[in-house]
């Protein structure tokens, strides 16, 4: 990892875009693991990725989100100036609006069936979008936007390292009904890391969404796994008629959602993390939505 301190950030700016340079920098308290995010005034922010490895994905949304914020019912990310490499940091970085909101994952007072409705709405809007520019979904998205089959050999060996503490019948089961169908149409937009931290809300309304390092365009089953990972019962099935899917599409998310679970498990995640991923399996496994 690149060492990205808010001395940095600074010098990156007063010598490429002189006219924000007197601007104040502060590091923004919840960060990412791919990218370091600093406030820049109180109207920018700067985007650096961490690592070599995740530059291409800041590059990419650099280059897709201005298509895509003509098209959204919700504010994105915007680029609005380009860095290049100076001063000891070695990759491209990006200065982009501030969007202001506190995410899903630490608000309080969220209308949660309001947000199941309105996440709906913003994925049929992507979905929508005019896909023939997009990337299509490959490694760097993660294989998101691909089929879940992919992850076909994670899955196997986390069910073999979890006998005993989930159904690994069960879990089986939904595995083989998700990767039994596949997207029959062209390519749409999808996110790729709809999650509780990629949300933004004020006064408990969802009001931006951030984070597109994984977008791309292919199968949108992956963006659904919210249902999941978030909510329950009645909000659940608000979000599934919002979204305005086929069954076969949900059978995918809810192989989408339990692979992740099933890894993180089966992984050293710790047992705050391992506790939460449980009770996603255990929701993936009771669901009567998606059948």
């Amino acid at each position: 990892m690149i060492d990205i301190s808010a001395d940095l950030v600074r010098s990156l700016v007063r010598d490429q875009f002189p006219e924000w340079g007197d601007l104040p920098v502060r590091r923004v308290e919840r960060q990412g693991w791919d990218n370091r995010t600093f406030r820049l005034g109180g109207e920018l922010a700067v985007r650096l990725p961490s690592a070599e490895g995740y530059a291409a994905g800041v590059e990419k949304e650099d280059r897709c989100l201005p298509v895509l914020s003509q098209y959204l019912p919700l504010p994105v990310p915007e680029p609005v100036a380009i860095g290049r490499p100076a001063a000891g940091y070695p990759l491209p970085w990006s200065v982009r609006r501030w969007l202001p909101g506190t995410t899903v994952e630490t608000a309080v007072g969220v209308d949660r069936t309001r947000l199941a409705r309105d996440l709906g709405a913003f994925l049929v809007a992507l979905r929508k979008t005019p896909a023939g520019l997009g990337p299509v979904a490959g490694r760097h998205s993660s294989f998101r936007g691909c089929h879940p089959s992919v992850y076909g050999d994670e899955v196997g060996q986390a069910l073999d390292r979890l006998k005993g503490s989930v159904d690994v019948g069960a879990c089986q089961a939904v595995w083989d009904v998700a990767v039994t169908s596949a997207w029959p149409s062209a390519p749409v937009w999808f996110h790729g890391d709809v999650a509780v931290g990629n949300l933004l809300t004020a006064d408990g309304r969802l009001s931006a969404v951030i984070d597109f390092g994984t977008c791309g365009t292919g199968d949108p089953a992956c963006d659904l796994v919210m249902a999941w990972t978030y909510f329950t019962g009645e909000e659940r099935q608000v979000f599934r008629e919002a979204v305005g899917l086929p069954g076969d599409v949900w059978q995918r998310a809810r192989g989408w959602a339990l692979w992740k679970s099933l890894v993180m498990m089966a992984g050293e995640s710790g047992p705050a993390a391992a506790g939460f991923h449980d009770q996603v399996v255990a929701e993936v496994l009771s669901d009567s939505v998606v059948r």
